[in-house]
């Protein structure tokens, strides 16, 4: 079993709902970047490639739909985490989230790490595949 210490590029994000069909919340060409430290860090950064971009304003004049709109297409956390390999289990202990209701939580995630593909299960109907940057 291999490690999941390294930088990782995400490959797809994929949603099956009951009946089978698949979808993509991130769109068909997501762009991301998950992050393991040896020393028991991580981060995550996920977006659609095709989000909407902001008018040249201040933040302020900017009107509360384009914001989420924008930020629906985009997600990002860090902190610490616990593996066990043996269950396939990773743990995210989040310190910092784009989302602040997501602050302080534990995020637990089945994993599958083949070689330099690393599959993460959020829940069991989405699945967030990686591969190894080098």
């Amino acid at each position: 079993m291999g490690t999941l210490v390294g930088a990782w590029k995400l490959v797809s994000f994929e949603e099956t709902s009951p009946d089978g069909e698949r979808t993509q919340p991130y769109g068909p060409d997501p762009v991301g970047i998950l992050i393991y430290t040896g020393t028991g860090y991580m981060c995550v950064q996920i977006m659609r490639r095709d989000r909407p971009a902001l008018p040249d304003l201040a933040f302020e004049e900017i009107g509360a739909a384009q914001i989420k709109e924008v930020v629906g297409g985009f997600t990002a956390f860090s902190g610490t985490y616990q593996a066990d390999p043996d269950n396939h289990i990773v743990i995210h202990h989040v310190q910092c989230h784009v989302l602040p209701g997501s602050v302080g939580k534990d995020l637990r995630r089945r994993y599958e790490l083949e070689g330099d593909t690393l599959v993460l299960w959020p829940t069991p109907t989405r699945a967030v595949t990686w591969e190894r940057m080098k």
